[in-house]
Order: C-alpha cells, then sequence, then structure tokens
C-alpha cells in the first residue's frame, strides 16, 4: 500500500495531480474536509465547530482516517489532500501509518511561483454547466472566444473569493503553518520536490517516475 502526501501552496495543482494520479494507478483520493463535512451531516458537535471555523480535535480527526485508510478501496494506496496541516499531525501519522504497516510513504511538494500562482487564482473562470476550467491571464488555457465555454459555450463565470485579497490571506496561511512540513520530511529524506510551474502533463511526468517503482 501507498500513502501519497501532496504539499502545495495555493494554485499549486494538487487537486489536477490527484486527479491524474486516480486515473492512472486507481489511488483513492482522500479529503480529510470532506471526511469531517460528511460526519458533520449526522454529529452536531463537529458540525457546530466547521461552521464556527473551530479546529477540530486531532484525536477525532486520525479516528476517522485510520478507519478510512482500513477500507479495502485504499489497499492498492491513496492520496491524501489537506492533511497533515501541522508538524505534529505528521509526527503522528508516521506513528500511525507504521501500526498499519504502510511501508512506502510518499511526499510530494508542488513548489510554485507566488505570482505564477496568483494568475491562476485571479484569472480562473469556469463553466457552469460542463463545470470546464479556463484562465483569462494564462494563454494556455483561455477560451477560444472571451467570456464562453469552448465546449458548451455558455457564459463562464468567477468565483467570488478568486481576487488577490483572498488568495494573499490563503498564501500567507499556507506560508505560516504548512510550510515548515517541508523541513520535517526533507530532514527525513522522502520529500519529492516537483516545480509546479510547469504544465500539468509535465509535472505528472515527474510524479510518475516517482511514483511507478513503487507501485510495480
Amino acid at each position: 500500500m501507498i500513502s501519497i502526501i501532496l504539499i502545495a501552496p495555493p494554485a499549486a495543482g494538487k487537486g489536477t495531480q490527484s486527479d491524474l494520479l486516480v486515473e492512472k494507478y486507481g489511488f483513492v483520493h482522500i479529503s480529510t474536509g470532506d471526511m469531517l463535512r460528511e460526519v458533520a451531516k449526522h454529529d452536531e458537535i463537529i458540525r457546530e465547530k466547521l461552521n464556527s471555523g473551530n479546529l477540530i480535535d486531532d484525536d477525532v480527526v486520525f479516528s476517522l482516517l485510520k478507519e478510512r485508510l482500513l477500507a479495502d478501496d485504499c489497499k492498492r494506496g491513496f492520496i491524501l489532500d489537506g492533511f497533515p496541516r501541522t508538524v505534529n499531525q505528521a509526527i503522528r501519522y508516521d506513528e500511525m501509518i507504521d501500526e498499519l504497516g504502510i511501508t512506502s510513504n510518499v511526499v510530494i511538494f508542488l513548489d510554485v511561483d507566488r505570482e505564477i500562482a496568483l494568475k491562476r487564482i485571479v484569472g480562473r473562470v469556469s463553466c457552469p454547466n460542463c463545470h470546464r476550467v479556463y484562465n483569462d491571464m494564462i494563454e494556455e488555457v483561455m477560451p477560444k472566444v472571451s467570456g464562453k465555454c469552448d465546449d458548451c459555450g455558455s457564459l463562464l463565470v468567477k468565483r467570488s473569493d478568486d481576487n488577490s485579497e483572498t488568495f494573499g490571506k490563503r498564501y500567507d496561511e499556507y506560508l505560516k503553518s504548512t510550510a515548515p512540513l517541508i523541513d520535517y520530511y526533507l530532514g527525513k529524506g522522502i520529500l519529492n520536490k516537483i516545480d509546479s510551474g510547469l504544465g500539468k502533463d509535465e509535472v505528472f511526468e515527474v510524479i510518475k517516475n516517482i511514483v511507478g517503482d513503487l507501485n510495480d
């Protein structure tokens, strides 16, 4: 079983690369945020904490995660999205995968220049009908006709939080709480740094080289 941890600032392409890994290898994409939102549907305490923006206790998160990793669909491998967020969580996760007998723990750091990431966020527009995503500021993913979807012709829309102010807050939060994980995993010798400013296919080729041998 392969554990893949993706560390990335906003707009580094974590979601895109996760989708490609799922399609190529049949891995399971696990979002701890999605897990908590699902539990919140029938757990009032967790629902109130999520709605108020409070952090969920690590004991709860690890209990849910352990249960998820023991499911049959995770036997081939899985990708963790949004976890671990802190060094303390990373240390505890290391202990958990040892307990579960997971021997391959791959950490991939998708590094991207702040200005490139800003363009990806501020210029992002999407089709409300077929959900295809474009970018008004990046030539290779611009729509053929400005403001219209290439596939279905629907008018493209922009998310209200796709702005430079929101991006700046998210990026600063990443630097504060997530970036220290890079030093932690670098010290363990399992960090793989990739320039995510490249095209998605080029980035995925590098990832395949990292994951491929472990998946044989």
